[in-house]
């Protein structure tokens, strides 16, 4: 990864009639990494993404590629797994992978045989004749991965590529993902799997209601959002909030998680809680909160996004 900007969003804003769907967005996306693109349903996500490639035009802003918008005559450049899968169902596997290939620029004996090695290396090689429509949707999700990569893009923009695939098969997306950024690709991620973002990606940006977030590196966000953790057991009354921490989630009436205060040691947690009148520490656990956890966290309508 270096600093050469593929993607640079500036001051994005989006409305649809009276309705803003994004409110002054900015992120890049630095050459040769992982970027990925978090946030629920309705957050905004591909809102961007289809502003990005020119579908919608922008409110306001800039959204650009290479240091210009996006143009349709550029298309091999970029490899696009959109959230709506697209498969002419009725026809077989192979023509479709070769049909494909050809609108990416390979000729027809290229796209031919990238398809059959592709389908060779995900099982699908008795499938290559049998019509789309016939397979599970786990294979047709990797026929749609193998189609948008053939043509190996600089950058890849994919929408959830392990949707409808059991462990294994998501270990193989996730390795041949891998196999692009070792070649130099660039990847916007967009996934609710957050192990497959804390295994992948170097940064992150997670949107809600068309506001960033969260950005940067996972660890940039641990610090920034309190990335601490100590999980404990007890007898007695545990204080819900001090200067120390915070409980994240209560475990019956003995356990709980505690988000640690920036800037505070779990040592002093520990300190504090043995030394409290009324309380019986049993056990005490210091961590690191997860992605997960601070996604979890953000989209908690209780719960603040740091400690402050």
């Amino acid at each position: 990864m270096n600093s050469e900007s593929i993607v640079a969003v500036e001051n994005f804003q989006m409305k649809f009639g009276k309705r803003t769907v994004i409110e002054d967005l900015s992120f890049e996306v630095f050459s040769g990494e992982v970027f990925g693109f978090l946030g629920s349903n309705g957050s905004g996500k591909t809102t961007t993404i289809r502003t990005l490639l020119g579908i919608y035009e922008p409110t306001r802003g800039k959204l650009l590629i290479n240091g210009k918008r996006f143009d349709s005559s550029e298309s091999a450049f970029l490899g696009y797994l959109p959230e709506e899968r697209g498969l002419y169902k009725k026809e077989s596997v192979l023509d479709t992978m070769v049909y494909f290939g050809e609108l990416k620029n390979l000729s027809r004996t290229e796209a031919r045989k990238t398809s059959l090695e592709y389908l060779d290396r995900v099982g699908l090689a008795d499938k290559a004749h049998k019509q789309l429509g016939s397979l599970s949707g786990g294979q047709q999700q990797k026929i749609q991965l193998g189609v948008t990569m053939m043509n190996h893009p600089a950058l890849l923009i994919l929408d959830e590529p392990t949707k409808g695939l059991d462990p294994v098969n998501r270990r193989l997306m996730v390795d041949m993902v891998n196999e692009r950024v070792k070649d130099g690709a660039t990847v916007i991620l967009v996934t609710h799997h957050m192990d497959e973002v804390e295994r992948l990606c170097d940064r992150v940006m997670l949107l809600k209601d068309g506001f960033r977030r969260l950005y940067g590196t996972l660890e940039e966000i641990r610090k920034t959002y309190g990335g601490n953790t100590v999980r404990v057991r007890f007898s007695g009354t545990l204080p819900e909030r001090t200067d120390l921490y915070r409980v994240r989630s209560r475990e019956g009436m003995s356990g709980a998680e505690l988000l640690v205060a920036d800037n505070v040691e779990s040592e002093a947690v520990l300190k504090f809680l043995a030394n409290m009148p009324g309380i019986k520490l049993a056990s005490f656990e210091a961590g690191r909160a997860s992605l997960e956890d601070l996604f979890v966290d953000i989209y908690s309508e209780n719960e603040k996004t740091s400690y402050a």
